[in-house]
């Protein structure tokens, strides 16, 4: 099954990760060929990858979010649990995993993978089903990030209790009265992250399996935040907190 990457950023990362198949690349006829799009050009010369100039109509027919450049790829290379636990062995570092329960958009999805690959998760479990995907939308919304995280499906509550047999923590991102407050949680040892879906959040069964659920501390008149945003949030409280036990080590 072939795809077709589109935007600048997306397109880069995707090249430089390495990770699929490339087909071919299209460049919109008399686009400026530098900055990133000279460095995508640059790694298609070494990857050998074909390129053809084609009028920008023909791009914007394909989408219209194009940039000027399109890469026809392989499908996204989906990885196993136990690959996301090698990585966290082979780094020596507390296990760190984001799991998404059903999320439903695009750039939602796209903006969570995009933080996670920036603070350091071994990896995101997504479900077998009912879920976005890692789709051209996603990684043109994750801005390319990712082609260089490890992303698999499975069965949630499956997962929840590898990661806990591997020695994580699951704490899930829920508001409510049986949730603790961000101050109260624990964050900085083997960690799995459960983060809902946009409208009803975590699924029972999920819900049940986590160890502690978590809420952020709210003082607007807004009564909450969005998937992307509070998943976002609580990934960068698990860095620091990583980072601060990291610090009384060394």
């Amino acid at each position: 099954m072939k795809e077709l990457i589109y935007g600048r950023n997306a397109v880069y990362e995707t090249l430089l990760a390495k990770r699929r198949h490339f087909f071919g690349l299209e460049v919109g006829e008399g686009v400026q060929e530098k900055g990133r799009l000279h460095e995508i050009l640059q790694l298609a010369a070494t990857r050998k990858i074909p390129v053809r100039r084609v009028p920008r109509t023909y791009l914007e027919r394909l989408n219209v979010n194009h940039q000027g450049v399109l890469l026809e790829a392989s499908a996204y290379p989906y990885r196993e649990l136990t690959d996301i636990l090698d990585l966290a062995e082979k780094r020596a570092e507390p296990l760190f995993v984001l799991l998404l329960d059903t999320l439903n958009d695009p750039q939602n999805f796209g903006t969570l993978l995009r933080t996670a690959e920036i603070v350091g998760v071994h990896g995101v479990i997504i479900p077998l089903r009912q879920t976005v995907t890692v789709t051209p939308a996603v990684v043109n919304a994750s801005a390319g990030a990712s082609e260089h995280l490890l992303v698999a499906q499975a069965n949630l509550h499956q997962a929840i209790e590898e990661l806990k047999k591997a020695g994580a923590w699951i704490i899930g991102l829920e508001g409510g009265d049986q949730a603790r407050a961000a101050e109260q949680v624990r964050l900085d040892g083997a960690l799995g992250l459960v983060v809902g879906s946009e409208g009803e959040g975590m699924r029972p069964l999920v819900a049940k399996s986590c160890d502690i659920l978590l809420k952020l501390p709210m003082r607007g008149q807004v009564e909450s935040l969005n998937a992307a945003v509070a998943g976002s949030v609580a990934l960068y409280l698990a860095l620091m907190a990583r980072q601060r036990a990291e610090s009384k080590i060394s």
